[in-house]
């Protein structure tokens, strides 16, 4: 299994740095990973559903942590990607 596909949506809040959606062997798609600023440096979260009982609960996740560190070294290294290519684009022109 290869993600084949990453593409990146900066975010411009305290924590949540971007949204992630990956493409796996070119068939299957995960939207909404997220990166987040935590505690203890960047973190992905999966993508998840909040329950009725105001707790949340993953929608897709890996079941081992070699999957986990492939998926989070993948989209960790593609949001930095985004981050240089965003910072080299020139600011858009002031709205009149």
């Amino acid at each position: 299994m290869e993600i084949t596909e990453a593409k990146v949506f900066l975010i411009n809040e305290e924590r949540l740095k971007a949204f992630i959606t990956i493409i796996f062997d070119n068939c299957f798609v995960i939207r909404d990973l997220k990166v987040i600023d935590g505690n203890n440096g960047l973190f992905v979260a999966m993508p998840s559903k909040k329950r009725k009982d105001g707790t949340y609960k993953d929608l897709a996740h890996p079941l081992n942590n070699e999957t986990r560190t492939m998926i989070e070294d993948r989209v960790l290294k593609e949001y930095y990607r985004e981050l240089e290519r965003s910072a080299a684009e020139p600011a858009p022109p002031p709205k009149d």
